[in-house]
């Protein structure tokens, strides 16, 4: 797996950007910890009575990062396969198609999300600083840089501890980062 996955902090007393920004690095390394290393059987597997898998997981997650910073902030175009879904005819796309990937194409869609995601926020963060306002709103009202942080550190969170418990019903691994090589 390319992305490093070993537990690295936030800066334990850094500005409010380097903290929110280290926050959501490290939810996205021990959400990859998680998911990687399995095969597809393991990748679709389920924790009863939960539908939710972690290629599932991984596809929902790679749209919310390219929703929330290409969409939201900057009001862009989603690329690529978003571009091309019937939304009304299947809301859980993201879900249900999760089965149909491979290890490998989920795991570059969710990387590809996240180097976008990474782009788009330094864009922003170099043109209007945190307190900018998301380009598209939702309900009549945009969002903050940093309020679309934060969402996407708690949805990180909610779905990792998702992924802790299907990915220890899978091999037992447990844990919250990869342990130092």
């Amino acid at each position: 797996m390319p992305m490093d996955t070993e537990l690295q902090e936030p800066p334990f007393a850094g500005s409010e950007v380097d903290t929110l920004v280290g926050a959501l690095e490290r939810n996205r390394r021990t959400f990859a910890w998680k998911c990687g290393g399995l095969d597809a059987d393991g990748l679709a597997a389920k924790h009863p009575p939960s539908t939710v898998t972690l290629g599932g997981l991984l596809k929902h997650l790679a749209l919310v990062e390219d929703e929330y910073f290409t969409g939201r902030l900057h009001d862009r175009e989603l690329p690529a396969p978003w571009d091309a879904v019937d939304w009304n005819a299947d809301p859980d796309w993201e879900w249900s198609s999760a089965a149909d990937d491979s290890p490998e194409e989920l795991m570059a869609l969710w990387q590809a999300s996240v180097e976008r995601s990474r782009k788009a926020v330094a864009e922003a963060l170099a043109t209007g600083g945190i307190d900018q306002l998301a380009k598209r709103s939702r309900n009549g009202r945009s969002a903050s840089l940093r309020y679309i942080l934060v969402d996407l550190i708690e949805e990180y969170a909610r779905h990792t501890g998702h992924a802790d418990l299907i990915r220890e019903s899978i091999d037992g691994l447990v844990g919250e980062g990869a342990p130092p090589s």
